[in-house]
């Protein structure tokens, strides 16, 4: 049991108290609980009494408690209000804009009880009459409604690849003799994906001896060799089950997208009896193109021109840009940051914690930068050559403007500017407010666009090629977050960029050292867009970097 999972019950206990109508200062405790949880260092399931009960914010009662999760897996409190609360409020929970309060409302007073009421409630119009909703209200949480159905059954890249490495690494050592590779959308490297498939040349008998004494698994025999595998709690496993002279046949058309094959098939044919899937490119005079890239029909014109650049790969990130520290809420200092980032290779750390908009993170006020960046200048001293630089994540704040003012602003070596908060926006008024943004002379980074939380959140919407191209103008390097619950700027719009001559930046938005491990998701989804390394920002050298920053310095016009 993880710390995260431990806050999980927590943070669902304060919910269903709130919804039930109970003590409300318990339930704010027990949330309060969750939150601290989360960015503990340690895990707590590792530490004796005497280093659990010596935490700031851990008390007797949430001490005990949590000593039961670990030791059974349950919180009695949180499996009593379990018990009386329908299935349906639960799914309630999942659906964004309908917070404990509202639910409450909705249980209580208009006797709703699943998911499907609530939306047939707003098709008929009457959430909206109900208190603390309103027409609004109404229209956002349908929204929410229908994204997260389309969202079932899908999940994050990052949470499914070791999955699937692992599943492949397993069946290889029991089937020796026969090939697995991971095929589809996972092999593509989507940002979201719906089960994990296989390609193997292994019988299907085989295959089905080797899962059917498995608990609580489900085999179904699907049409064009294909089988599927079912368990609860974990992705469903789909395999493409080829002849002994066809692996690599299968191989190629289960990873291509549709329309990628479709194309592929009307202009080119696939040799027989093939050694290795790059044959096929050989054989019909193309360039090797990558899995991620297999993805649209016009890829296939570059790769017969030969005009492929080299895409970015995991070693060409040279610094970690976007980082947290526990000057606002990072879980590391500023110096075990920077430590690990040089221990990890890396040339250099920007430092952006929170402004000070972003109360709910303890973002800093002026007086704290100050502070802040003499810490700074005397890590690098030091640290040297290592360098920490000096930066912000701005909040764009609902007019677009950033947070400080140009005196605050100026004492930065790069602004990163993103929007936080007021997230509900026509697309003018996103446009507006994040243009007016890039427009502002000491925004370096325009951090992620959309504000997209994928499987939960759609981001507000923007005209892409509106703000790329006044990125360009004003010469704003657009952000490819890398946690993998962003990656955003969404990577269809990098090979825009790029032609429009904009930078891009994978940068981690890391709030903790491990956090720097996202920078592989990020390039992940980068090598999608075809993203190179002389177009990404954190592939510069430390050189490289400190001379980008000072032409972009000198282009600033400081505001009368």
């Amino acid at each position: 049991m993880n710390n995260y999972e431990i806050a999980d019950h927590f943070s669902l206990l304060s919910k269903l108290m709130d919804i039930h109508g109970e003590n409300p200062f318990k339930a704010k405790s027990y949330g309060s609980a969750a939150f601290n949880i989360e960015k503990l260092p340690n895990e707590l399931a590792g530490m004796d009494d005497a280093e659990l009960f010596s935490i700031r914010g851990i008390g007797d009662a949430i001490g005990r408690s949590i000593k039961e999760i670990v030791q059974t897996g349950k919180l009695p409190a949180l499996e009593s209000l379990l018990s009386v609360t329908p299935d349906g409020i639960l799914e309630m929970m999942q659906i964004k804009g309908l917070g404990p309060k509202k639910i409450a409302v909705i249980w209580k007073e208009m006797g709703a009880e699943t998911l499907g009421e609530v939306e047939y409630a707003c098709n008929e119009n009457h959430l909206a009459a109900m208190k603390g909703f309103g027409a609004k209200t109404q229209e956002s949480i349908l929204q929410s409604i229908r994204y997260y159905r389309q969202s079932q059954g899908f999940h994050l890249w990052a949470e499914i690849i070791e999955y699937g490495k692992a599943l492949v690494a397993q069946l290889q050592v029991a089937l020796p003799d026969n090939l697995f590779s991971i095929t589809g959308d996972i092999r593509r490297q989507m940002e979201t994906v719906e089960w994990v498939e296989i390609a193997t040349d292994t019988d299907k008998d085989a295959l089905i001896a080797y899962f059917q004494d498995t608990t609580d698994i489900t085999i179904e025999e699907e049409p064009n060799e294909r089988l599927l595998i079912k368990a609860p709690g974990v992705p469903v496993i789909k395999f493409h089950i080829a002849g002994k002279d066809s692996f690599y046949n299968t191989l190629f058309t289960t990873t291509g997208s549709a329309d990628f094959i479709a194309v592929f098939n009307e202009r080119y044919k696939i040799p027989a009896s093939l050694a290795s899937e790059e044959e096929i490119f050989t054989a019909n005079r193309l360039q090797y193109i990558a899995p991620p890239l297999r993805e649209t029909a016009g890829i296939l014109d570059t790769a017969a021109t030969n005009s492929f650049k080299d895409i970015i790969q995991p070693g060409d990130v040279k610094g970690i840009i976007h980082s947290h520290s526990t000057w606002s809420d990072g879980v590391d200092t500023i110096a075990d940051m920077a430590k690990a980032a040089r221990d990890k290779g890396f040339e250099y750390l920007v430092i952006s914690d929170h402004s000070q908009a972003a109360f709910y993170a303890n973002g800093l006020t002026a007086e704290r930068i100050s502070a802040q960046h003499q810490e700074i200048d005397m890590l690098n001293e030091q640290l040297h050559p290592f360098k920490i630089f000096k930066s912000t994540e701005a909040d764009i704040m609902n007019d677009g403007n950033l947070d400080y003012n140009s005196k605050v602003l100026d004492t930065f070596d790069l602004v990163i500017a993103s929007v936080h908060s007021n997230l509900k926006m026509s697309l003018d008024k996103a446009m507006d407010r994040v243009l007016a943004a890039v427009r502002n002379p000491y925004t370096t980074i325009l951090g992620h666009p959309t504000g997209r939380l994928l499987l939960s959140r759609q981001g507000y919407p923007l005209d892409h090629e509106r703000l790329i191209d006044a990125c360009a103008e004003h010469n704003v390097v657009i952000e490819i977050n890398a946690h993998p619950r962003r990656l955003d700027i969404d990577w269809r719009w990098i090979e825009y960029a790029m032609k429009r001559g904009v930078m891009l930046s994978i940068d981690p938005d890391a709030h903790s050292i491990k956090g720097f491990n996202d920078i592989y998701y990020g390039i992940m989804t980068a090598q999608k867009g075809a993203l190179t390394k002389q177009h990404n920002l954190s592939s510069f050298s430390l050189k490289d970097f400190e001379s980008f920053l000072a032409e972009s310095r000198n282009k600033r016009s400081i505001p009368a």
